[in-house]
């Protein structure tokens, strides 16, 4: 920690909200969020003044923080992963109890934005009023904006603690890994980014917006030390083949019938070898969890058939893990009300279990 942290503290009372409080919509889930309130706070009232009193706990509160975003402006297919962060947190609690994190809370999310970018000013001034009180603040509106602020300020401030979030579509790992691969680079760090997921997300640009669920990958390789750093498992839902996409980008796949094939601990230690000859030294790991197949995880915006099942996505996990540190990682694009996808009426609740086994080893791997 350094002096910075009375600055950033007073930023996240500002730009944050309570964990599970992040969502906005006319469904305000009420119920759920007294579930998650009670669980971590002890009880229902003042939940706000709780916590904001609990954000002094994070210089001296282990390594990892989790830190929702709940944000699916950025999707573009079924829309309903904004839901994400408060059902996966009460699913990983219900599964596994405490885990070893500090839940800095929410972004505070207007639904219609996503970047401040693409905002005039009066717009932003508009929502600086509705956000926080004053038009003349000057923090950023848009949960992809303020997300990558509070990330970066976050590692500047502690350096060797981690963040894991929660989504939202999977614009939302924009910020994530921007902030995460800037602060390794400063510090010297070579890192790589696992990418699990049914899609490549490598597009340019979809319908003129250059940072959404289909094309955040294409615009953080740039801080990579090699784009071949972008190792990508679980592809097969695409318009083009696995060469097009290795020769234009520079990136590495796995598709999920080569997985399926080879085996998941063949792929890993292929995997392993390439990360030591690139002379890696940590990981993190952006996990949609549509890479796993539609039959299990059928409440997400984009399901595919043909995909990964959750122990082999763990057994590549739990052997990336067992060599080198996770030190970043995020759960995207579980949208839990929609959960008769494919046909499958529990589809919410099978969905959530393995988003919440995946989870939860990400973050005893980063706590340990």
């Amino acid at each position: 920690m350094n002096n910075r942290w009375p600055e950033f503290k007073a930023k996240i009372e500002k730009c944050l909200c309570p964990p599970g409080n992040g969502v906005y919509t006319v469904n305000t889930a009420k119920e759920r969020k007294e579930v998650l309130h009670k669980a971590i706070y002890g009880q229902l009232n003042d939940i706000d003044d709780l916590w904001k009193k609990s954000l002094d706990q994070i210089p001296q509160e282990g390594k990892v923080v989790i830190l929702g975003i709940s944000s699916d402006c950025g999707g573009g297919i079924l829309r309903g992963a904004n839901w994400g962060p408060l059902f996966l947190r009460n699913a990983m609690r219900e599964q596994y109890g405490q885990l070893p994190a500090f839940d800095m809370g929410d972004v505070r999310v207007i639904p219609h934005l996503l970047h401040d970018k693409y905002l005039n000013q009066q717009t932003i001034d508009n929502c600086r009023v509705a956000l926080y009180e004053e038009q003349s603040s000057q923090f950023y509106v848009s949960p992809l904006s303020i997300t990558q602020d509070v990330a970066s300020d976050f590692y500047s401030v502690f350096p060797d603690k981690g963040i894991f979030g929660i989504g939202g579509d999977h614009s939302i790992s924009y910020p994530l890994t921007k902030a995460y691969l800037q602060s390794k680079k400063k510090n010297g760090k070579r890192v790589a980014i696992i990418h699990f997921d049914a899609h490549t997300d490598l597009m340019v640009e979809r319908l003129g917006i250059d940072l959404c669920f289909g094309s955040w990958c294409t615009h953080i390789l740039e801080d990579l030390n090699s784009p071949a750093h972008l190792i990508q498992i679980g592809i097969r839902s695409s318009g083009k083949d696995q060469s097009h996409w290795e020769q234009k980008f520079g990136v590495k796949q796995f598709w999920a019938n080569e997985v399926l094939e080879k085996g998941a601990a063949l792929i890993a230690n292929t995997i392993l070898q390439q990360l030591k000859d690139e002379s890696i030294d940590e990981l993190y790991v952006s996990f949609d969890i549509d890479a796993i197949d539609s039959s299990i995880a059928s409440a997400t915006g984009t399901p595919e058939p043909d995909g990964l099942l959750t122990e082999d996505a763990m057994l590549i996990l739990r052997l990336l893990a067992a060599e080198f540190p996770v030190t970043g990682a995020d759960m995207m694009e579980i949208a839990p009300f929609l959960n008769t996808s494919m046909g499958a009426p529990q589809g919410a609740e099978k969905t959530l279990e393995a988003a919440a086994e995946v989870s939860a080893f990400l973050i005893k791997q980063m706590a340990g």
